[in-house]
Parts: C-alpha cells; sequence; structure tokens
C-alpha cells in the first residue's frame, strides 16, 4: 500500500535530538507537527465550540468512536454526511477505536481471538467490538485517520500476559486493514504495545510495520507508570517506528511529556487533560499553574495569562474568573478550557520553531522553569 489517504512529510530533525518537524496531508488539509489535538469525545470539545477552536489555531480534533457508536449511533452520523458535516469542523479528525472505553467504562468484558463482550455503560446492555465492527463503525464516521482495536491492559501485567496480548494486538490490526472499506480517504494506524517490555515492544512494531499502515501509534503509556519509566520506553520504541511516516503517542498533556516525548520523535499528541482540569477551574499558564478558584485571585485585576493569545486571557481579569467559578457560571468553564487548549497548542508552535532553530533542549529548559517544574515538591496540574 503506498498511496496512503494520510500523507507525511519529513522536513527538518533537530540536530541535537530527535526531534521531527514535519507536515501531514490529509483530505481535509494539512497540518505541521509535532501537534496537539484538542479532544471531543462526543463530536464536540466539552464547552468550546469550532469557532472557538479555529480561533485558537486547532489543527486537527480527535472524537471517541465507543460513545458515537452508543450515542447518537454511526448509522445515523453517516447519514448526515460523516462527522465532519455532523458536527460542522471541517478540519482533520482522528478517532480512536472504543477499545480504552471497553476496558475503562465495563466492570463485565471478556476477550476472545474473536473480539470483546462488554456492558453498555448506559443501560447495562450487552454488546460486541471486534476489529471489524470498529472499521465499520469508523468508515461510517469517516475520519480522516481511525484507529485498530487493541487491548487496553493495565501497564503492570506480567510478561506472558503482555505477550499474548500484543500477538493478538498484531492479529487484530491485519484483520482490521482486510475490513478498511476506504482506504481512498481514511487511514488505519497500528497501535505498538507491549507495556515496558522492549522485546515485546519491539516484536509489536516489527509486526505492525510489515503491514505498511500509513501511521504508527504508541498506546499503553500515561496509565500509571512514572514519566521517567515513559520516557524510557519510547527511548526503546521509537527507534522501531518508520522515519517517513507519523508516530502518535496516546494520551499525553502535561507540558513537560509533551517536550521530552518530541525530542524523542513523536509527532502527535492528544489528551483530555487541558478541558478536563480546565472544567475544574485549573489553568496552565505561561507563568505556572494557577488554580483559579484560590482566594488570592478574588481581587486580583491583572490578565488571566497576557501571553497566551485566546481571548479569554486577553480580555478577563483573574478576578473575573475567580467570580464565574464561585457562582457556578459556565462560562468560566469554556474560558478556562479554551484557555488550556490554546496554551498546549502555542506551546507546540514554539516547540516546532525551536525545532527548527536547533535549540529544542535550551526551549525545553526556559519553559519548564517557567512553568515552574524545578521548583520542589511543585504541583504541575
Amino acid at each position: 500500500m503506498s498511496d496512503y489517504a494520510v500523507k507525511y512529510e519529513l522536513l527538518h530533525v533537530e540536530k541535537h535530538t530527535g526531534a521531527r518537524l514535519g507536515k501531514i496531508t490529509t483530505p481535509h488539509g494539512e497540518v505541521m507537527t509535532p501537534m496537539f489535538m484538542p479532544v471531543g469525545t462526543q463530536a464536540t470539545v466539552k464547552g468550546v465550540s469550532p469557532r472557538e477552536l479555529k480561533e485558537i489555531k486547532s489543527q486537527f480534533i480527535l472524537s471517541n468512536t465507543y460513545h458515537l457508536w452508543l450515542r447518537p449511533g454511526d448509522e445515523l452520523i453517516a447519514q448526515a454526511g460523516g462527522l465532519h458535516k455532523f458536527m460542522n469542523w471541517d478540519g482533520p479528525i482522528l478517532t480512536d477505536s472504543g477499545g480504552f472505553q471497553v476496558w475503562s467504562l465495563s466492570d463485565h468484558n471478556h476477550i476472545t481471538e474473536e473480539g470483546v463482550t462488554f456492558r453498555n455503560h448506559l443501560n447495562g446492555d450487552e454488546m460486541f467490538l471486534s476489529p471489524e465492527v470498529a472499521m465499520r463503525i469508523q468508515n461510517n464516521l469517516g475520519s480522516d485517520v481511525m484507529m485498530q482495536l487493541d487491548e487496553a491492559i493495565p501497564y503492570f501485567e506480567t510478561y506472558d500476559y503482555v505477550k499474548n496480548s500484543v500477538e493478538r494486538t498484531s492479529r487484530w490490526a491485519e484483520r482490521a486493514q482486510k475490513a478498511h472499506k476506504r482506504e481512498q480517504d481514511q487511514a488505519l494506524f497500528g497501535i505498538v504495545q507491549g507495556a515496558g517490555f522492549k522485546e515485546l515492544r519491539k516484536q509489536s512494531a516489527q509486526d505492525l510495520v510489515s503491514l505498511d499502515l500509513p501511521g504508527y501509534a504508541i498506546g499503553g503509556l500515561s496509565v500509571g507508570e512514572s514519566k521517567p519509566e515513559m520516557n524510557r520506553v519510547l527511548d526503546f520504541t521509537v527507534p522501531f517506528l518508520p522515519e517517513h511516516k507519523p508516530r502518535y503517542l496516546m494520551g499525553v498533556a502535561a507540558p513537560d511529556s509533551l517536550i521530552d516525548a518530541v525530542i524523542r520523535g513523536i509527532d502527535m499528541f492528544d489528551c483530555v487533560l487541558p478541558t478536563r482540569i480546565g472544567r475544574k477551574g485549573t489553568l496552565m499558564t505561561s507563568n505556572g499553574r494557577v488554580v483559579i478558584k484560590n482566594a488570592k485571585y478574588k481581587d486580583d485585576f491583572s490578565l488571566i495569562d497576557p501571553e497566551t493569545e485566546d481571548y479569554g486571557s486577553q480580555h478577563f481579569t483573574k478576578a473575573y474568573l475567580h467570580h464565574l467559578f464561585k457562582t457556578n457560571e459556565l462560562y468560566g468553564q469554556t474560558i478556562a478550557s479554551v484557555h488550556n487548549l490554546r496554551y498546549l497548542l502555542k506551546l507546540m508552535e514554539d516547540m516546532r520553531q525551536a525545532i527548527a532553530g536547533d535549540r529544542l533542549l535550551e526551549f525545553r529548559e526556559e519553559t519548564l522553569r517557567k512553568y515552574g517544574y524545578f521548583e520542589p515538591n511543585a504541583r504541575l496540574f
């Protein structure tokens, strides 16, 4: 397979690290990497409109296969003309396979070679998800990038369990590739698993690379292991992935982890963190973590974050946002969510400039010191 629906162009490799400046071309436009994708789980980024996503320069968003399968249903979205038209977003969309939600939301799941049987978390109905079903759903959704079904296992499983899981995930990737019905306008990415075992990560990567897929994700990280451990796994996993295809680390958004993963050659990221903590009143700012509900912000009339260009940060004070959260006004959640997304999107923009200038390690030190990562016992978010 050579004529991919999604193509990656490597533009520059930072001379001190493995960081890559690149461009991904999709049926819904070109995007620059490394990049962060806001998460629109149920065909909406919570509290944030498509217009606001455009204003803060979102390039790519992610939606959730599992949730859209349950409500409103992938067939209804297909009738609407696909997910882009349904949610009125004309940029690229990535959909996950639904596998993570099957394991995280259902206490009653049973995995076999065919797939996984589980209980619908909304009404308790028994349902079945297989590599073929995940492809059918995502073909109906019409996303630019689709993910294969894999087993989302805990990080600290035994070697034998992880080995069996990796081998099954590889077989499922082959089945997904065969079931894919829209290769001309949708790209299927494989997911490298293997927990913390180098030989299993190598086996998983080699199995998937042999399928010549358009891109590859690294799964099973940011699930409870330490940050040094995640970096250790990235150090030995990324070299097994092709140089001229995109590399995607799933479920990561902490600024230090984003920079450290980019240093190791990752191109794409997503996570619910910025909007989730934003709705609770925590801001990721150019000067560190801000918990806006704290009393010290009651009469703080400085701007929310003058170095971040979203509307709320440039027009409202911390005192006003503190008031909105104290009175449970929903607009406060939107201001905080949009701000956090813009902060991360700008972080990625600045990283791309640092890579182009071969100064990413300097950028890392400057950014993390400003954020407060080097302060003893500092809370990051």
